[in-house]
């Protein structure tokens, strides 16, 4: 076949029948994507790049940064320097010699991290790019793992599968940014809808509900994040190798068929032949073979390859200790070894959503979701109360989802008979919905009664009290003449606040009878939430102690209530409760952390919480700890984006495994700090900039800064959580060094507020 250069001869790789142990009339076949120039990802380079060039978003001679540790690193080199575009590849240190030199000899810029960043090499490498991106004005970055370029590049791949062969059953891939796979079956299933899709990943790879695994020696498949290219809705069947098990299958594809390819080939064919072994009479299977295996000489084709560093064992000690047969589990089940897991892509299992945040988690909880293998259903009064609802691709049902009778006819016909695996919200405002609902329908869930007793503060407080849980002196107001018996009761200065709203809205410091009377009166006019539900018609007038913050990140997990850490909380000054800084872990004693746990763990007792996520509020007083709020939720405050740097652990994922019955993994990976403080205005006016960002963002340690306030709004100095304008976060090896990168990232942002006309 002619070409007029180069690029153009990417695709058009060879399809070849493999001799296998297989039923009589099962025919498998290697697409050998390890043909083309480099590898498979020459056809995501050519796509992402000529696309770019068509739109306007690359620029002639602009430069291309991407971060890459193989093959997409050497296909942006040949289609970029061809076409006249300088190439920087970001990378880490276990890129191969081989492809090292590959690129420095196409004329590509390499620049390698010297360290693992917080969520392993992918992040650090990320970290880096960006730095990048800024000093390279008209700099084009292709993303592999969002572009949707990516998998549309496969395309190609598909029409070629279907030309050769007519019809395919199986189809067999491995999985990193999704979009080899995820691209040639979606063409596929457009003309087979019966297709198999089976995905193979990497022990220690959280693309399919696994933890992460940083040191997995594993390349080209697997990951530590979660690229927007893997529609998990297209995959029925999953696979985990470890990486013994896949350097061993890639040596017996060199021995047995002749392939001298890369680990994602070898996981691809011991998958394959399992497959074809166990496949009816007729079935036709293809597998992608990305990569050749010049990169791994010293790796996976090594005889030291398979061990431990420094063993001295032989390829053949190595291939008898590893699994020859997979071990079926359970979808979200922890794997150490070949191991596989069903996924119905018709009939997954349903996970039931009433009503949702409509800022932060709310949107991830449902794409979380379907990467567990769930499809959610999101139930609503009002569908355009929640931006990008519709990229999210869930099934929505508009309701009244106050009304119970209504909830679970709608709930009920949604199903259709299918499985509910679970019920949930990620919106505090709808616990005892969710929870009621889930009782109806007899899904496992915690009681309503439990959820309702955290949702009314008055609840809560008349439930400790009877259970000798230490709290305030409290007393319930329902009429401002009340007020002050109210007052007498619990002693000045007080704290006087709505039974039934979230965090800290019209919560508010008392130093006198007429403030605590004016503070009540005001709350019971208010009729309806936020939500527009109708308000309780309650305020508490709470005993003020004295002592630092905290909060307890509770889990319950196995009938025990997990203390995942404790967050050190800062406050905004009185009268006002505003939370604008975190710490976590908090800075303590030992035995205060566990006497806090232990607190936290006596209140979720007692009201009867016995499943999930719980964020108890503490105050340290000088007779120990003592709980302020129940919250039935995960924390806010951006506290879980604390957690997951910290430790591993991603509670929000945890939230819908709870949820939905799946195993869950509250095991730390790590022991890191991590701290946010939250950008306010010092005078009321309207935003007109935050300056600075670029510059704190450069400062070490700080992850991410984000300015949720658009410039034009009214502010004000904090009153209540709305009133922040954005936030900082850093992580760091300790609390001394969070410190700093926030302390240093602050000093260089500045809130700019115009005063309002008059």
């Amino acid at each position: 076949m002619r070409h007029e250069s180069i690029v153009e001869a990417i695709g058009h790789t060879p399809l070849v029948r493999l001799r296998v142990p297989a039923p009589e009339g099962v025919e498998v076949y290697a697409k050998l994507e390890l043909a083309n120039n480099f590898a498979m990802k020459d056809r995501v380079a050519r796509q992402v790049v000529t696309e770019a060039r068509r739109s306007g978003a690359l620029k002639p001679g602009a430069p291309i940064v991407e971060s890459s540790s193989g093959t997409m690193a050497l296909g942006l080199a040949l289609v970029g320097t061809h076409l006249g575009h300088p190439v920087h590849i970001v990378t880490d240190p276990r890129i191969d010699p081989i492809t090292l030199a590959k690129l420095r000899t196409l004329g590509c810029e390499v620049h390698v991290v010297s360290a693992m960043g917080d969520q392993g090499w992918q992040s650090a490498r990320l970290d880096l790019l960006a730095e990048l991106m800024t000093g390279l004005p008209g700099a084009f970055w292709p993303q592999q793992y969002s572009n949707p370029q990516n998998p549309a590049a496969y395309r190609g791949l598909a029409e070629e599968l279907v030309a050769d062969l007519g019809t395919v059953d199986v189809v067999v891939g491995s999985v990193g940014s999704g979009g080899s796979l995820c691209g040639t079956s979606r063409a596929l299933l457009e003309r087979f809808p019966e297709l198999k899709v089976v995905g193979v990943d990497a022990v220690g790879s959280v693309l399919f509900g696994q933890p992460d695994v940083p040191t997995r020696r594993q390349s080209g498949l697997g990951n530590s994040l979660y690229p927007d290219n893997i529609d998990y809705r297209l995959i029925d069947e999953v696979h985990w190798l470890s990486d013994n098990e896949a350097f061993a299958a890639t040596r017996a594809l060199a021995r047995e068929q002749k392939i001298f390819a890369g680990n994602t080939s070898g996981s691809v064919y011991r998958v394959l032949t399992h497959l074809a072994a166990n496949a009816a009479p007729g079935t036709r299977l293809v597998g992608i073979m990305p990569d050749r295996g010049d990169r791994y000489v010293d790796t996976v084709y090594a005889a030291e390859a398979s061990v431990t560093a420094g063993a001295s064992v032989t390829p053949a000690a190595v291939e008898s200790e590893v699994a020859t047969e997979p071990a079926l589990v359970r979808y979200g089940e922890l794997v150490h070894s070949w191991s596989y897991a069903e996924i119905s892509r018709r009939e997954r299992p349903l996970l039931l959503f009433v009503e949702s945040n409509t800022t932060g988690t709310g949107m991830l909880a449902l794409t979380t979701a379907v990467r567990l293998g769930l499809e959610p259903v999101l139930f609503v009064v009002d569908p355009a109360r929640y931006q990008g609802l519709a990229e999210t691709g869930c099934r929505v049902v508009v309701c009244d989802t106050d009304d119970p009778q209504a909830l679970r006819k709608a709930a009920e016909e949604a199903a259709g008979g299918r499985e509910v695996a679970g019920v949930t919200t990620t919106s505090e405002y709808y616990l005892v919905q969710a929870a009621a609902l889930a009782e109806g329908l007899g899904v496992a869930a915690n009681p309503a009664s439990a959820l309702a007793a955290c949702r009314d503060k008055s609840a809560t407080r008349r439930t400790l009290l009877a259970h000798g849980v230490r709290q305030p002196r409290f007393a319930e107001v329902r009429d401002p003449a009340e007020v002050e018996a109210a007052v007498a009761a619990v002693g000045l200065p007080c704290v006087v606040k709505p039974v039934d709203e979230s965090g800290s809205h019209e919560v508010l410091w008392c130093g006198d009878v007429a403030t605590a009377t004016e503070q009540a009166r005001k709350l019971l006019a208010v009729t309806r939430n936020v939500r527009g539900q109708a308000s309780a018609g309650t305020v508490l007038v709470e005993e003020f102690l004295t002592g630092p913050e905290f909060s307890a990140e509770m889990f319950w997990a196995d009938g025990e209530a997990v203390c995942v850490g404790i967050t050190q909380r800062t406050v905004s000054e009185l009268p006002y409760f505003v939370e604008t800084g975190h710490l976590f872990p908090a800075v303590l004693p030992a035995e205060t952390a566990a006497a806090m746990a232990g607190t936290a763990r006596r209140s979720l007792e007692a009201v009867g919480l016995n499943r999930g996520p719980a964020h108890v509020e503490l105050r340290l007083t000088a007779d120990g700890p003592a709980v302020i709020e129940i919250n039935a939720r995960l924390a806010g405050g951006m506290i879980p984006e604390l957690i997951r740097p910290a430790t591993g652990i991603d509670l929000l994922d945890q939230q819908i495994r709870a949820a939905a019955g799946l195993p869950l993994n509250l095991t730390p990976e790590r022991e890191r700090s991590a701290g946010i403080r939250f950008l306010i205005a010092d005078a009321a006016g309207r935003l007109a900039a935050v300056e600075g960002v670029e510059r704190a963002g450069a400062v070490t340690g700080v992850e991410r800064i984000t300015v949720t306030a658009a410039v034009g709004r009214p502010v004000r100095p904090v009153r209540e959580a709305y009133d922040r304008l954005g936030h900082v976060i850093a992580v760091g090896d300790g609390p001394e060094q969070v410190g700093a990168a926030l302390d240093a990232a602050l000093a260089e942002l500045s809130v700019v507020v115009e005063p309002e006309q008059q």
